[in-house]
């Protein structure tokens, strides 16, 4: 069974102890979408930032 996931909308983000961050393209994954980050972050906790911007490939 397909989960909900909440989605909230805010204009700032403050956020302490911030290992770092990556910028990633959102790709498809079946009928949702997925975002690639390196495997040292497994098991911790990420946070998705969602944009306006449209992606811009990168040479």
């Amino acid at each position: 069974m397909p989960r909900k996931v909440r989605f909230e909308v805010t204009k700032e983000l403050r956020l302490k102890g911030i290992l770092g961050f990556v910028k990633r393209r959102v790709t498809p994954h079946g009928t949702g979408a997925k975002v690639t980050c390196p495997k040292e972050f497994l098991g911790k906790t990420a946070y998705l930032v969602i944009t306006d911007e449209e992606w811009e490939d990168e040479e």
